[in-house]
C-alpha cells in the first residue's frame, strides 16, 4: 500500500463517485476503478459499497479514509518543512480574514514582504464559520476572525477587543448628535443592519440580547456576514449598521457618521488562529511574530 493508492482512495471517498474522482485526479475512470479493486484485494476488506450512481464507504473504508487523510497531510507538511529548511522564509502564505478584521492585515503583509521579498500571498475572505473550515482543511494556514470559535483543534491568539459602533448615513442621520455618542435606546424602532455568521452564534445574538436588556426588540431589516455590504447599505440610508470599529478603517466610506453607545459596551474579540495539529510554515510563524510585536497577544482556549 503506497501513498499514490491512498491519494486515489481519498479522492474517491470525498467525491462519492469514480467518475468525479477520476476528473479530479485528471485520469481515466477504468484505471482508477482498478486501483480501488487492487487496494481492497491488498487489504482483504471491502472499502466501499457500490451503487448505481454512487459509492458509500464501509466501516473499514471510513477508518482508512480518516487515517489516509491525516497521513497525506503529514506527508505534505514534511515536504514543506524540508523545503523551508533549504530555502528559508519564502513561498506562499495562505491566509484568510473576516472583512471586519481586514484592517489588521495590510501593514503586517507589507512589513513581512519588506523583510522577505520572496513571499507572496494567497488571501481568502469569509465569515468565522467559513474561515475556520478552511483552516481546518488546510486550505489556508492562518485566519484573522471574530470569536467565539467553536473548534478546539485551533491555537488562538487574541487581539485587543474593540467596541461595536453605530454607523449611519450623514444625509439620513436620525440622531444628529454633536457628541457622536448615543444611548442604545435611540436605536429602538430604527431599521438595523447587523453582521450575522453563516452558521453558529456570534455577536448578532449579543446585540439582540443587549437591546432586550434595554427594554426593546431590535428591528433588524438586514443580516449579512459581509461588513462592507452593510456599510454600503448604511451609506444609502437603507438602515443603521452596527459593526466593529476597525471595520471603518478597512472600508472608509465618505458620507458616514459614527456613533459610540454611551450605555452599552458591546465588544468584538478579533483573533488570529491556526490548526495546532498541522505543521506551521516558517512564513506563517514569522507573520504571527509580527502580530505579536504590534499587539499584546496572548494565547487562549477557543
Amino acid at each position: 500500500m503506497d501513498s499514490k493508492k491512498l491519494r486515489y482512495f481519498v479522492a474517491i471517498a470525498e467525491e462519492g463517485q469514480i467518475t468525479k474522482a477520476a476528473q479530479r485526479l485528471h485520469m481515466a475512470q477504468p484505471p482508477l476503478s482498478q486501483q480501488l479493486k487492487l487496494l481492497e484485494e491488498e487489504l482483504g476488506v471491502k472499502l466501499v459499497n457500490r451503487y448505481r450512481r454512487s459509492l458509500e464507504l464501509t466501516e473499514a473504508g471510513r477508518v482508512l479514509y480518516k487515517k489516509s487523510k491525516r497521513m497525506l497531510e503529514d506527508l505534505e507538511d514534511i515536504s514543506i518543512e524540508i523545503k523551508e529548511v533549504h530555502e528559508g522564509i519564502k513561498g506562499e502564505l495562505k491566509i484568510g480574514a473576516n472583512k471586519s478584521c481586514f484592517a489588521y492585515l495590510p501593514k503586517q503583509m507589507k512589513k513581512l514582504r519588506e523583510q522577505h521579498p520572496g513571499i507572496h500571498y494567497k488571501l481568502r475572505e469569509g465569515d468565522t464559520y467559513a474561515l475556520s473550515n478552511l483552516v481546518e482543511s488546510g486550505e489556508i494556514e492562518l485566519a484573522i476572525l471574530r470569536l467565539p470559535l467553536n473548534n478546539h483543534s485551533f491555537s488562538v491568539l487574541s487581539l485587543p477587543t474593540e467596541p461595536y459602533v453605530v454607523v449611519t448615513s450623514d444625509e439620513y442621520d436620525p440622531f444628529q448628535a454633536s457628541t457622536h455618542t448615543i444611548s442604545i435606546k435611540a436605536l429602538e424602532h430604527l431599521p438595523l443592519l447587523l453582521l450575522h455568521r453563516l452558521s453558529g452564534k456570534g455577536q448578532y445574538e449579543v446585540i439582540l440580547n443587549e437591546c432586550r436588556n434595554h427594554g426593546f426588540e431590535a428591528k433588524v431589516v438586514c443580516e449579512c456576514p459581509d461588513a462592507s455590504m452593510l456599510l454600503s447599505l448604511a451609506h444609502t440610508g437603507s438602515g443603521i449598521a452596527i459593526v466593529p470599529e476597525s471595520t471603518l478603517h478597512a472600508f472608509p466610506y465618505n458620507g458616514l457618521k459614527i456613533y459610540h453607545m454611551s450605555d452599552s459596551f458591546i465588544s468584538a474579540q478579533p483573533a488570529i488562529v491556526w490548526n495546532k495539529d498541522r505543521y506551521l510554515s516558517r512564513t506563517a510563524e514569522r507573520f504571527i511574530d509580527l502580530m505579536r510585536e504590534n499587539y499584546m497577544l496572548k494565547e487562549i482556549t477557543p
